[in-house]
């Protein structure tokens, strides 16, 4: 009975906390909300008033919620990951690695001069970046060093002191800079989706002649620049007349045939110069029992297979003509890897068609279901990542990635390859998104409530005042530099540019904000491009921080 009383007074007390603090959260004060951390502050508050859980109950939740928070944020964001390498992806991700080492210098050379213990300086650095995993990180650091119990706590009150002006001042860098370049965000946020209409292609359809004499009797699969030039073939009609046939690599070509290939408009132009002339005959329209369809791959057999490897025009006489994952939708090329969830556009006669389904899964009811087994799996690997040791020359302690950054590589790693051995690692956006909320919410719940008892003596002090003045120098100073620099020599466009500094803070408010002075969600393009490795850098430099010297 006394176990189960203590279980219930945790619980409420939890409960009494995550609920008023998320009320918390919801208060406007100058058009900006203070969000999930609200829970931090209503934690503090709870436990300096003598409301508190048992020690050990608080420490589980916390740590478990970083971890839930980190693997579903790596889940999301994984995807994306390599891909945001590309184009400005090297230049964009600079910022972000100088935005980290620049706050981390002001952070350590704040703290030597005003001679603040290294925890408080981590704590400090992760407040004012507003980075929650990195205090997390800096904690475990500290707490698998042998530090002191008491200098464990301290990052978790300079975090708390710094919070919550972080994102003001992350907010307030954006406006200085936009009134400083006198920058149109309207205008910036057109030019913007003019650049990436530019560097995206859509998929277009162009109808051919054969009329080349050099391709007749030549073998679909042998067709000179077919694969050089991206395109796919989707139906073919003999220059005698008759039905639109499905092809494959083995159809033959004659002078005066008719073909659909699919790609981009570039691509199409090339191909039309090698085969014959455009034709004004649609053979979409034209007499035949030809239909396309939209199938999900679902079926765990063809994940990882090439469209080639498939077969399905050898087996089913069925032809593949584009992929479409997530936003992306790019022609099947031969050499195209599937993914759990990529819808393929097919063309074939209604009954290939059916039995190309049947093998491809088509399942669509199961996107919608969460694979807990791979997941569970996901973050066992993650915390087995997190506890591998890396020595850095002058630390007395090796530094991990720890339950913030383990989990978060190996999602990041296992949403990019998209299954765990026979296991698929699916999370439907709705699940991701709660269990993130769920994760965040539980750490700083818990982190506020074992740091809440020597909070108002220590913040409201002099040292206090120095840790809030600090961290303003820490969160304002490198992104009003790097936004000049930025802006000044690299032309960055504003979405790009509040999208980096958001990104590099790991700050959602700051996104929202940059977003609604868009009215769009270009800057979120850069947000995701550098989220990740900002995530990185941020949970190790923190570490290293709180165990320099």
């Amino acid at each position: 009975m006394h176990q189960t009383s203590a279980v219930a007074h945790d619980l409420l007390i939890l409960s009494a906390v995550i609920l008023s603090g998320i009320g918390l959260g919801n208060i406007r004060i100058a058009g900006i909300k203070m969000g999930v951390a609200g829970v931090l502050f209503t934690g503090l508050a709870a436990s300096h008033f003598g409301l508190r859980p048992e020690h050990e109950v608080a420490h589980f939740l916390k740590e478990f919620g970083l971890v839930l928070f980190v693997f579903a944020l790596g889940m999301q964001m994984g995807p994306g990951f390599f891909a945001s390498l590309r184009r400005q992806g090297l230049l964009l991700n600079g910022y972000a690695f100088a935005l980290v080492l620049g706050g981390a210098v002001v952070a350590m050379a704040g703290g030597w001069l005003l001679d603040m213990p290294l925890p408080a300086v981590a704590g400090l650095f992760a407040g004012a970046t507003t980075n929650t995993p990195a205090l997390g990180a800096a904690q475990q650091a500290l707490a698998t060093a042998g530090a002191d119990p008491a200098l464990v706590t301290l990052p978790a009150l300079s975090y708390a002191a710094t919070y919550p002006l972080a994102i003001v001042g992350i907010i307030f860098s954006l406006i200085l800079l936009k009134r400083f370049f006198n920058m149109d965000v309207e205008a910036e946020a057109a030019a913007f989706r003019k650049e990436q209409g530019a560097d995206v292609e859509p998929l277009e359809r162009m109808n051919l002649r054969v009329e080349n004499p050099n391709l007749e009797g030549v073998n679909l699969g042998a067709l000179p620049g077919l694969h050089e030039t991206n395109v796919v073939i989707s139906r073919h009609r003999l220059a005698d007349g008759g039905e639109v046939r499905t092809v494959t690599s083995g159809t033959v070509l004659h002078v005066g045939d008719f073909i659909m290939a699919v790609g981009t408009q570039a691509h199409l132009d090339q191909f039309r110069l090698i085969v014959g002339s455009v034709s004004e005959e649609n053979l979409m329209k034209a007499p035949g029992n030809l239909v396309h369809r939209r199938v999900v791959l679902t079926n765990k057999r063809n994940l990882g297979k090439s469209v080639q490897e498939l077969g399905l025009e050898h087996i089913h006489n069925v032809t593949v003509t584009r992929v479409s994952r997530g936003d992306l939708i790019f022609t099947a090329l031969p050499n195209v890897r599937l993914q759990y969830g990529d819808m393929l556009q097919l063309v074939g006669d209604d009954e290939s068609l059916n039995a190309a389904t049947k093998a491809l899964g088509n399942e669509v009811a199961q996107l919608q279901e969460t694979k807990f087994a791979a997941i569970f799996a996901g973050i066992l690997l993650g915390v087995l990542l997190g506890l591998y040791p890396f020595r850095i020359e002058g630390l007395p302690a090796p530094v991990r990635l720890g339950l913030a950054g383990g989990p978060l590589v190996m999602a990041i790693l296992l949403s990019h390859l998209g299954r765990l051995g026979p296991m698929v690692l699916h999370m439907p956006m709705n699940a991701n998104r709660a269990l993130r909320e769920l994760g965040i919410i539980l750490f700083l719940a818990n982190v506020g409530l074992l740091s809440g008892e020597n909070f108002a003596r220590t913040v409201f002090s002099l040292q206090g005042l120095q840790w809030v003045l600090l961290g303003i120098a820490v969160t304002m100073l490198p992104l009003l530099i790097l936004g000049y620099v930025g802006r000044r020599f690299h032309r960055l466009n504003f979405m790009t540019l509040s999208g980096v500094l958001s990104g590099g803070m790991t700050d959602p408010p700051a996104l929202a904000f940059a977003t609604g002075m868009a009215r769009c969600d270009s800057p979120a393009i850069a947000y995701a491009t550098v989220y990740p490795l900002t995530m990185l850098l941020r949970i190790v430099a923190a570490q290293i921080i709180a165990q320099w010297g």
